[in-house]
């Protein structure tokens, strides 16, 4: 019996523990700005992100349309999903990188170069 009773103890402090380190960490992330990027989509929206922005002349052109905003683009490099099977991660000086999203409710396709200094947003399709 003495053991069950230890295991209990153990068991609730554990517990309390786990609780108050998620609490801890959340927090923490969430004043830092801090985010856990482990698997190969997430990390490279985040190197996307990281790097200035620039617009080619269709996207430019779409701006300017009305058609397209900023916003949208800042959504699909949050909320994308990267076709690493359509995708050209090999190719130098600039990685190809094709991100699937929803642009006006629809399915869209966005076509990035990821360069060393810069990332171009070259094309969306519907």
């Amino acid at each position: 019996m003495a053991f069950l009773k230890r295991l209990g103890f153990y068991l609730l402090g554990l517990s309390i523990g786990l609780v108050f380190l998620a609490f801890f960490f959340k927090k923490k992330s969430e004043e830092t700005g801090v985010s856990f990027c482990y698997l190969p989509n997430c990390r490279t929206l985040k190197d996307i992100r990281s790097k200035p922005l620039e617009y080619s002349d269709r996207i430019t052109d779409m701006i300017a349309g009305k058609k397209l905003d900023s916003v949208d683009i800042a959504h699909f490099l949050l909320e994308g999903n990267v076709n690493f099977s359509d995708s050209d991660t090999k190719s130098k000086p600039c990685k190809f990188y094709v991100i699937e999203g929803e642009f006006n409710n629809k399915p869209a396709i966005l076509e990035v170069k990821n360069c060393e200094d810069k990332v171009v947003v070259a094309d969306l399709h519907q």
